[in-house]
C-alpha cells in the first residue's frame, strides 16, 4: 500500500461522516432544539429583564451559552454551516445516482426475475406476439406510463427470445429528494447571509466598535452600502433621520440608510379594551441623491420598499411628550409653586433640598432629580373588577386601595372573566425621582379623578422597584373635582392652632351648652385625637398624659413627634385602655376624630372664602370618609410633594425595523422547493412495471408482469389487479399476487 493510502482513506472516512444523513439528521436536531430555546427565551431583552426572570446565577450562565441571542451566536451558525456542507455533499453525492435511475427503465432485466417481486403474474394470452406487443403498448400509454422495450433475439447475456417492456410511473419522487435537500441549503444559506454574520464579518475585518449609550465611537458605523442588516430606526413626529442601529450582544452599531426618513403623523386607533388596533405612520422619503421626496403610509403587515430597503412598523413610543407638572405640597406650611414644564425621557430637573424643605418641612436627603418617564393618554380599566378589589382590599387593610389586580389587566388584549365595564380613566404620567446615590422610586399620577366605589378619587401611585406593582393613595376629589379640597383639609391638619380651634368648635356642637365640665373635657379628647392622627404628638406622650390626668399627678415632657394616622390612635389605645374595652373605645374615639375633623375641614374652607360642608349632606359625608382613610394612608407616602399632570403637549414616534434582505428570495425559493420536494416524496409512489411477451409452442403469447413500489400500500394491490385483469383477464393460468 503507498503511502498515501492512509490519508486518503481518512478523509473519505470525514467525508462519509459529513455525507451520511445520520449526521445531518444529528445537525437538525441540535439546530430544532436551539431554534425552540430561541422561541422559548425572549431574544434580546436587557440583562435585568432575565436575572429577574431566572436569577443572577442562571442569567449569567445562559448569557455565557448565548441563549439570549441563539440565532446570532457562533455555534449556532457553526452548526448551520456544518448543516449546509452535509445537506450539499448529500446532494452531490446522490444526484447522479438519482438522475441516471430517473432516466433508466430497467428493461433489461431478465424474464425469469420477475417471479421474485411482490407483486407478480403469467398466463397466456389467445392472440400473437406482434398483436399483444401492440395492445400491452397502448394500454400502458394511456395509462400514462413511461415505456421502454428491449426485443430479444435469443442471443446475448440472456439467451431470451421474446419482447421485455420496462414501464415507470411517478418519477417525481426522486426528484422529490433532489428538490427537498436541496431547499435545505437553499434556506440555511438565505438565514446565514441575511442574518448576523455578514455584519459580525464587517465588525471583526473592518475593527467596528460596538458601544452603549448615547455616544457613537469613532468607528461605530457600518457602511451604507451594508449588502444585508435589520435595524431599528427611532423617528419622532415633525423630525426626520438617516441613521438606524443595528443591535448586537455587545452593544449596537450605527446604520446608515441611503434615504432620510421623516415621520409626518402617527395614527393610533384603539380598542374597547385599551389595546391598539391599528397603528399607522405618514411618512415622506427623502433621497438626497435623486433628489426626490415621496410620500407613504406604513402599516402594521403593510410595509414600504424603496430603494432594496423594507421598513416595517415596529412599534410607537413617546417622542418627546412635554408635560406640565403643578407640584401639590403635602406638608403644612406648603407654598404655591410654580408648574415644572419638561419632556418626556428628557433631561432631569434638579430640584434642591431648600426646595423640598421649603414644602414639607422634612429633609429628603439631599438634592433629588425628577425624571419624567411615561405618558400615556388613555388607560382603559375593567372598573367592575377595581370595584369588587377595592371593596375586599378596604376591608382588611385601608392601604390596599391600589389597582395592583387591575392594573395587572393594563394594555392586555384578553379579555377578563365576568362582567366588565370598561371605562377610559384618563391620561396619566410616570417619573422617577433619584436620590444623589441614584436610587430612584418611581410614581404614577393620573389626571382626572376616577369614579370608584361611588366616589370621585385621584390616585396617587408610586412603587419601589420596576418589578413591583403600583400601590394608590385615593384622594377624594371636591365638589369641583379638584385636588384643593382634601389638600386644604391636609394642611390644616398641620396647624396646631387651627386643630385647638376645630377640638372646640366640635366640643361646644357635640355637647350640652349647660354642661361645660364635659364641653371641656370632649374638648381635651377630641384635641388629642387630632393630634395624634396628625403625628403632632409621640404616642407615648399622649398615653403618659392620660395617665397623668387620671392620678392628678404632672404629665411628662413630650418628646418628638412620630407619624401619625389611624395607626396611632389604634397604638394609643393598645396602651391605654384594657384589652376587653378597646373596641368600643376605638368606636368612640373614631366617631370623636371624625367631627374634629369635619369641623377643621369647615375652618378650613372659610378661610379659604367657601360656605361651610353641611353634616346632613351624603356627598361631604363620602368625602370625609374617603379624607380620613387618605390622610391616614398620606403618612406612608414617601415623598412631600406631589407632581400632579396640569397639561401635556404629545408627541408621538415611530419604531420602524428596517431590513435589506437579498437572501429573502433565495429562502422563498427554498420555500417552493421545499413544499414541491415534500409533497414528491410523500404524495408520489414510484412504481416500475415488468411486462415479458414470448411466443408460446401451443400458439398463443406467454405474458409474465411484475410491479414494483417504492410504498407497499392497498393502493399498490388494488393497482396491480387491474393491470392484471386489463393485461390477462382470464387468460391467466397461474395468478400469483402475493398477499400482504
Amino acid at each position: 500500500m503507498s503511502p498515501a493510502s492512509p490519508a486518503r482513506s481518512w478523509r473519505n472516512d470525514l467525508l462519509d461522516l459529513l455525507a451520511s444523513m445520520r449526521f445531518a439528521i444529528s445537525l437538525l436536531t441540535v439546530i430544532c432544539i436551539a431554534s425552540a430555546i430561541g422561541t422559548v427565551v425572549k431574544q434580546g431583552e436587557p440583562l435585568v429583564n432575565y436575572v429577574d426572570q431566572f436569577g443572577p446565577y442562571w442569567a449569567e450562565v445562559f448569557g455565557a451559552l448565548g441563549l439570549y441571542r441563539v440565532y446570532s451566536t457562533g455555534w449556532f451558525l457553526l452548526i448551520l454551516a456544518f448543516l449546509v456542507v452535509s445537506t450539499s455533499l448529500c446532494v452531490v453525492r446522490n444526484t447522479p445516482r438519482i438522475l441516471v435511475d430517473w432516466r433508466t427503465h430497467k428493461e433489461q432485466v431478465r424474464a425469469s426475475a420477475l417471479k421474485a417481486f411482490h407483486h407478480h403474474a403469467e398466463g397466456t394470452l389467445a392472440e400473437p406476439l406482434d398483436a399483444a406487443q401492440a395492445r400491452v403498448q397502448q394500454v400502458l400509454g394511456q395509462q400514462g406510463w413511461s415505456i421502454k422495450q428491449d426485443v430479444r433475439t435469443g442471443e446475448g447475456k440472456h439467451g431470451e427470445q421474446g419482447v421485455m417492456f420496462g414501464a415507470r410511473l411517478g418519477a417525481a419522487n426522486k426528484l422529490g429528494y433532489i428538490a427537498a435537500h436541496s431547499a435545505i441549503v437553499l434556506i440555511c444559506l438565505g438565514g446565514l447571509f441575511d442574518g448576523d454574520l455578514l455584519i459580525n464579518v464587517q465588525t471583526w475585518a473592518q475593527g467596528l466598535q460596538p458601544f452603549k449609550g448615547q455616544t457613537e465611537p469613532p468607528k461605530g458605523r457600518l457602511s451604507e452600502g451594508n449588502p444585508a442588516y435589520r435595524a431599528q430606526l427611532f423617528v419622532p413626529e415633525g423630525q426626520r433621520t438617516d441613521a438606524a442601529v443595528v443591535n448586537l450582544d455587545k452593544g449596537m452599531l450605527v446604520q446608515p440608510l441611503p434615504f432620510e426618513v421623516e415621520l409626518k403623523q402617527f395614527k393610533v386607533e384603539y380598542y374597547d379594551t385599551g389595546m391598539p388596533k391599528r397603528f399607522a405612520s405618514d411618512i415622506v422619503i427623502h433621497d438626497a441623491r435623486n433628489k426626490v421626496s415621496k410620500p407613504f403610509t406604513v402599516e402594521v403587515n403593510h410595509p414600504v420598499v424603496y430603494d432594496g430597503v423594507t421598513i416595517f412598523q415596529s412599534s410607537f413610543e413617546d417622542g418627546g411628550s412635554v408635560v406640565r407638572l403643578r407640584p401639590l405640597a403635602l406638608g403644612a406650611t406648603g407654598p404655591a409653586t410654580e408648574v415644572v414644564s419638561t419632556s418626556v425621557n428628557g433631561a432631569a430637573v434638579r430640584l434642591p433640598e431648600a426646595w423640598w424643605k421649603a414644602q414639607g418641612g422634612q429633609p429628603v436627603g439631599g438634592d433629588l432629580s425628577l425624571e419624567v418617564t411615561g405618558l400615556r393618554v388613555i388607560n382603559v380599566e375593567n372598573m367592575a373588577q377595581a370595584g369588587r378589589g377595592a371593596e375586599a382590599a378596604a376591608a382588611t387593610d385601608v392601604r390596599g386601595v391600589n389597582l395592583a389586580d387591575l392594573s395587572k389587566h393594563l394594555g392586555s388584549g384578553a379579555k377578563p372573566a365576568g362582567d366588565k365595564t370598561l371605562v377610559n380613566i384618563g391620561p396619566s404620567v410616570t417619573y422617577k425621582l433619584r436620590d444623589p446615590a441614584g436610587q430612584a422610586r418611581e410614581y404614577q399620577n393620573f389626571m382626572v379623578p376616577v369614579q370608584l366605589d361611588g366616589q370621585s378619587v385621584f390616585l396617587l401611585g408610586v412603587r419601589d422597584t420596576p418589578a413591583e406593582g403600583f400601590r394608590y393613595l385615593r384622594v377624594p376629589a371636591d365638589e369641583e373635582l379638584g385636588i384643593q379640597g382634601w389638600l386644604r383639609l391636609r394642611q390644616a391638619l398641620g396647624d396646631a392652632a387651627l386643630r385647638k380651634q376645630a377640638a372646640l368648635r366640635f366640643s361646644r356642637m357635640a355637647a350640652p351648652a349647660d354642661r361645660a365640665d364635659l364641653q371641656s373635657q370632649l374638648a381635651i379628647s377630641a384635641q388629642r385625637a387630632m393630634d395624634l392622627f396628625a403625628g403632632a404628638v409621640p404616642i407615648q406622650a399622649a398615653a403618659d398624659a392620660v395617665a397623668a390626668a387620671s392620678s392628678g399627678a404632672e404629665a411628662a415632657q413630650a418628646g418628638a413627634a412620630q407619624p401619625g394616622g389611624l395607626q396611632a390612635l389604634s397604638a394609643f389605645i393598645e396602651q391605654v385602655v384594657p384589652a376587653a374595652d378597646r373596641e368600643r373605645t376605638s368606636g368612640t374615639l373614631i366617631r370623636i376624630l371624625n367631627g374634629g375633623l369635619f369641623e377643621l375641614a369647615n375652618l378650613s374652607r372659610e378661610r379659604a372664602g367657601l360656605a361651610p360642608l353641611k353634616p346632613d349632606s351624603e356627598a361631604a359625608q363620602r368625602f370625609m370618609t374617603q379624607a380620613v382613610l387618605s390622610l391616614s394612608d398620606a403618612v406612608f407616602y414617601p415623598a412631600p410633594v406631589v407632581f400632579a399632570l396640569d397639561g401635556f403637549e404629545q408627541k408621538q414616534a415611530s419604531v420602524f425595523q428596517v431590513t435589506r434582505t437579498p437572501g429573502r428570495n433565495v429562502v422563498y425559493l427554498g420555500c417552493v422547493l421545499l413544499i414541491i420536494g415534500v409533497f414528491a416524496m410523500l404524495y408520489i409512489r414510484e412504481r416500475r412495471l415488468w411486462v415479458w411477451l414470448q411466443a408460446a409452442p401451443e400458439g398463443g403469447t406467454g405474458l409474465r408482469m411484475a410491479l414494483s413500489s417504492t410504498r407497499q400500500t392497498l393502493d399498490t394491490d388494488r393497482e396491480f389487479e387491474q393491470l392484471r385483469q386489463t393485461l390477462l383477464g382470464e387468460a391467466a393460468t397461474a395468478p400469483t399476487v402475493a398477499s400482504r
